[in-house]
């Protein structure tokens, strides 16, 4: 009997070459027909409620099954993505952060990506470099630059040890108001758009989410700030859930829902949490193949769509 699944993560899947931000990091459109159709071709796709069945004993899973995931809520999903899964009879899981229906505001995430997408990275480690010598020792205690780059700057799979260093400085090294202080003033003079402008371009409406839903597509719970949760007190932690629970009312089962941690940011104290509030499973960015005769349901690992053809060779699809 098989036990294992291929839980594959998208974030950005657009036509990337034409687009105005061709640096971005994400799926060409192009390439995710070419991906959709080799994982046709070679295994079977499965729904999150098969998955569960499994993982309960109810049912077999299909040799070289597949899931597929769908992180942060952009409008790619909708457009791009939705009418893809439709077309060949697939279910994907979708999250994003409550904060976006909420708000409609921009995420510091997204804006850090695209500041990233539009300036080199020499430029930009300038900028930032500047910005917290500006700020360093008026009302905020920020250790030295050097310092913090040693810190910060380890190179992951896909991202240069400079790109990390900016990447989690602005994400979750410095105080939170000196980071969206900082994002706030690199997005305004490296992409020189308004955020509420752009929030509107770059995300799904509650209507586009509705419909989907609808059609069959399964939402969990991604946060509502897109936090590290591993990083929040209980009480901020408490209200990130409540909150992104309420916004998605109507669309997430709470007494029957999937939390995908962002950045893959779990906790023994986070998934107690999230248990308690009616999750009955969770998926994070450990790279590894899902084994569910070994893996603890609340800590799902998933690849990346760049470890699968087109973008590689080296795909691991269960047996």
């Amino acid at each position: 009997m098989n036990n294992k699944v291929s839980i594959i993560m998208y974030h950005y899947v657009r036509s990337i070459a034409s687009s105005r931000y061709s640096d971005i990091k994400g799926l060409d459109l192009v390439l995710f027909r070419q991906q959709i159709a080799f994982l046709k071709e070679y295994g079977n796709f499965i729904s999150f409620e098969q998955l569960l069945e499994a993982i309960d004993g109810g049912r077999a899973l299909p040799k070289k099954s597949v899931l597929l995931t769908f992180d942060d809520g952009y409008i790619d999903h909708y457009t791009n993505v939705f009418p893809i899964l439709k077309e060949n009879g697939i279910q994907g899981f979708f999250s994003m952060p409550g904060k976006i229906l909420a708000e409609h505001k921009l995420l510091d995430v997204n804006m850090i990506h695209f500041i990233l997408a539009s300036t080199p990275i020499d430029k930009l480690l300038s900028f930032v470099y500047d910005r917290l010598d500006y700020y360093r020792g008026n009302e905020f205690d920020i250790p030295a630059n050097e310092e913090l780059y040693i810190k910060l700057a380890k190179a992951n799979r896909f991202d240069s040890a400079e790109v990390i260093f900016v990447k989690r400085l602005l994400q979750v090294e410095l105080e939170e108001n000196l980071r969206h202080l900082i994002v706030k003033e690199l997005f305004n003079k490296c992409v020189g758009m308004s955020e509420e402008a752009f929030a509107q371009e770059l995300y799904m409406s509650e209507d586009q989410v509705r419909l989907m839903s609808k059609e069959g597509m399964l939402f969990g719970i991604h946060g509502y700030d897109h936090y590290w949760m591993n990083r929040l007190t209980q009480e901020q932690l408490q209200n990130d859930i409540q909150n992104a629970l309420q916004v998605f009312d109507g669309i997430v089962d709470p007494n029957h829902w999937i939390c995908c941690y962002p950045y893959g940011s779990c906790s023994e104290t986070v998934i107690d949490y999230v248990k308690s509030q009616g999750a009955i499973a969770g998926v994070t960015t450990e790279v590894a193949l899902a084994d569910i005769s070994v893996c603890d349901r609340f800590i799902l690992p998933r690849f990346d769509t760049n470890d699968f053809p087109p973008k590689s060779e080296n795909f691991k699809c269960s047996n």
